[in-house]
């Protein structure tokens, strides 16, 4: 496991973080199905000062790419995008799964790991000239994050980059997210 780049550049995410989440993530195998082993975040949720050093490394990344919006990914990328833009002073935009926001929404149905899902986001949550980046805990096969990027994308905003805690490298997202710039501070 080591601190990942970007698709063009290093991040400068310091190896203090990476060494902090490779501390505080617990494997769980055989979860949500047989065969998938589920990277379990909550000691590193329930370790303040561990957590603080994980949200500065991501609020770092954020910074370097001039976002002005956090798209939260449902439903751990919530725990991460809110603190990050707190600490950037930016508004956060929750990407939820299908049927639990209000109002108008629009939708993105995508390929899992292990099944499918759809997500949504209000129709006015972005607006031409946002620069978005999108935040979430995982990187597996990419089908998630390349739904949210296409949301945002159709909201008439710019999507600037993805940042994780994780990425799986043997699932190859990135290849599906290219030219996105991705930014995790470890790979496993």
């Amino acid at each position: 496991m080591t601190a990942a780049t970007s698709t063009s550049a290093s991040t400068g995410v310091p190896g203090r973080a990476a060494d902090v989440l490779r501390a505080h993530v617990r494997d769980v195998p055989d979860f949500p199905k047989p065969g998938v082993i589920f990277k379990d975040i909550t000691p590193l949720l329930m370790t303040p000062a561990a957590f603080a050093v994980v949200i500065d490394a991501l609020a770092e990344t954020a910074d370097g790419h001039g976002a002005t919006v956090v798209a939260a990914i449902e439903a751990r990328g919530f725990l991460l995008a809110a603190p990050v833009a707190y600490r950037l002073g930016v508004g956060v935009v929750p990407v939820r799964k299908q049927g639990k926001l209000p109002g108008a929404t629009i939708s993105r149905t995508y390929d899992l790991e292990y099944g499918t899902a759809t997500l949504e986001v209000q129709t006015d949550a972005f607006r031409p000239g946002d620069r978005v980046l999108l935040v979430d805990d995982v990187l597996a096969t990419g089908g998630t994050a390349l739904a949210t990027a296409e949301l945002v994308r159709q909201s008439g905003a710019e999507v600037v980059g993805l940042a994780v805690l994780m990425e799986i490298m043997f699932l190859l997202g990135r290849d599906r997210l290219v030219p996105l710039a991705i930014s995790s501070i470890m790979e496993v």
